[in-house]
């Protein structure tokens, strides 16, 4: 065993759950500030909706790589090894990030930082299973409380940075690594348990049949695709969604979280209330109408009402899945709670997070006013043809693609006219021009992003007809039962 275990006696269990808890506030901040970054590395580097999308989506399925690749390794490796991994993949993420030239070294930054961050789930959700055995779905939940938390803590951060005139994306992103720092003080030399399998006897190959050959396991693994499509999906375009219309969209980020963290924090007498699946049920019904809410709402009253019903929806997802299986097939052990998060991140991050943004490119350009583009954007050309500065050669560049292909096709190109007014914006044009360039492009932004809402929702009433399936089985049996590992 390649970690320091101890007997029950000997752990401090608090300071191993405080750890945790602070090891997942560093994956949420590095959550948060990568969605508050999103226009300004857009601006900055010139990039399409679509390219902010695979960076965003890099920054999920390299979280699944993680897990894939790490989870059934944590019985051998041990917990308090993988997280010293990750305590180094946060810190290298970063740095690479705030180095980065272009599109493949904020890319190849996002991923390790993701890395890192599968690395904590990979580690903590077993960790708090075998030092909480008889409280699992309440202690996860409250656990999970901090990913919310931390995006409360990363999103209110970097607000006050833009607030007080000190913004740039770089010190958003060096916010990850404060509570870095704390997670490794508290985490990387103490003593930690065995995993609960590893305690129980349960061999790699038992927790492999246990997590491939239950039936529950599949459909708790299909479910999570969806739950997680449905919960991250949109909450990483809503900064940008709302900033694009005028609103500051990382305190309504704020506010969902928030009130997500203190639902999570009172998981006990829900979970007590309705049993872990009757939750999942109420989850579904209620992210589907808050998530099609928000894809209509159009003034800031409608919108925050919106991310109230939203959030409440969604809240409960993530941890409640991961509690059903660590209550229902236990034998899976670490390898089934990576498997959940595999499943989870790996569909975010390489289907749902690009389409929604492909979806809210080709919206977008469907928005955007013909004439008033073409002219701002003929303007663009003349007024910054003779500057030889980067920035506007860039833009110039942008502009040139956009206007051959208005040429060409007898309408605006997708996404080369979107990408030339944000040049024009990162530019250094006259500010009137760039304020033309935003006000053409921010309304269309804003709508191109409400409808990828739209298509998500639908998945709420997949996810319904499952969990009311589970539920309804649940009752005929005479409630929710809690498999312990030794009766699997």
């Amino acid at each position: 065993m390649a970690t320091t275990t101890a007997t029950p006696s000997d752990l401090r269990r608090d300071r191993l759950f405080l750890g945790s808890c602070i090891a997942l506030i560093a994956t949420s901040v590095a959550f948060a500030t990568v969605g508050a970054i999103m226009g300004s590395l857009k601006q900055e580097f010139v990039l399409t909706n679509l390219q902010v999308g695979w960076i965003g989506g890099a920054a999920l399925w390299g979280f699944a790589v993680s897990q894939l690749v790490f989870a059934p390794l944590c019985d051998t490796l041990g917990m308090r090894t993988l997280l010293r991994m990750s305590f180094l993949g946060h810190a290298a993420g970063v740095v690479v990030m705030i180095l980065a030239t272009g599109y493949w070294g904020l890319f190849v930054g996002a991923l390790v930082i993701a890395m890192a961050n599968g690395l904590v789930e990979a580690a903590c959700n077993p960790l708090v299973a075998t030092l909480y055995p008889d409280d699992k779905t309440v202690k996860l939940n409250q656990f999970h409380v901090w990913f919310p938390g931390g995006v409360v803590i990363g999103g209110l951060a970097a607000y006050g940075l833009d607030q007080i005139g000190i913004g740039s994306w770089q010190l958003k992103l060096g916010l990850i690594l404060i509570p870095t720092a704390i997670y490794g003080f508290l985490l990387l030399t103490e003593r930690f348990p065995e995993t609960e399998g590893v305690q129980a006897g349960v061999s790699v190959g038992e927790s492999f049949k246990a997590a491939f050959g239950t039936p529950l396991m599949w459909i708790m693994l299909i479910a999570m695709a969806m739950t997680a499509s449905v919960e991250l999906g949109p909450n990483r375009w809503v900064p940008a969604v709302l900033e694009a219309g005028g609103m500051a969209g990382i305190l309504v980020l704020v506010w969902i979280n928030g009130l997500m963290a203190v639902l999570r924090y009172r998981a006990g007498p829900v979970v007590e209330q309705l049993s872990p699946t009757g939750i999942l049920l109420a989850s579904s019904i209620l992210a589907g109408a808050g998530l099609t809410w928000l894809s209509y709402a159009a003034s800031g009253a409608a919108t925050f009402a919106a991310a109230t019903v939203f959030a409440v929806g969604v809240c409960y997802f993530w941890p409640t899945m991961l509690g059903v299986v660590s209550e229902r097939v236990p034998r899976s052990g670490a390898l089934g709670l990576g498997l959940m998060g595999t499943v989870g991140m790996a569909t975010v991050g390489l289907i749902t997070s690009p389409a929604m943004g492909s979806i809210a490119d080709d919206y977008a350009n469907d928005r955007l006013p013909v004439a008033e583009t073409t002219a701002l954007l003929e303007t663009a050309a003349t007024t910054l043809g003779g500057s030889t500065a980067e920035d506007d050669q860039s833009a110039v560049g942008a502009v040139s693609a956009a206007l051959d292909g208005f040429a060409a096709q007898g309408a605006l190109p997708s996404p080369e006219t979107a990408n030339a007014l944000r040049a024009i914006q990162a530019s250094g044009a006259p500010e009137a021009l760039i304020d033309e360039a935003g006000a053409v492009l921010g309304p269309a932004d804003n709508y191109g992003g409400r409808i990828s809402f739209r298509y998500v929702a639908p998945l709420c009433g997949i996810l319904a007809l499952i969990f009311a399936a589970l539920w309804a089985g649940d009752r005929r049996r005479g409630g929710y039962r809690v498999t312990r590992i030794g009766e699997a």
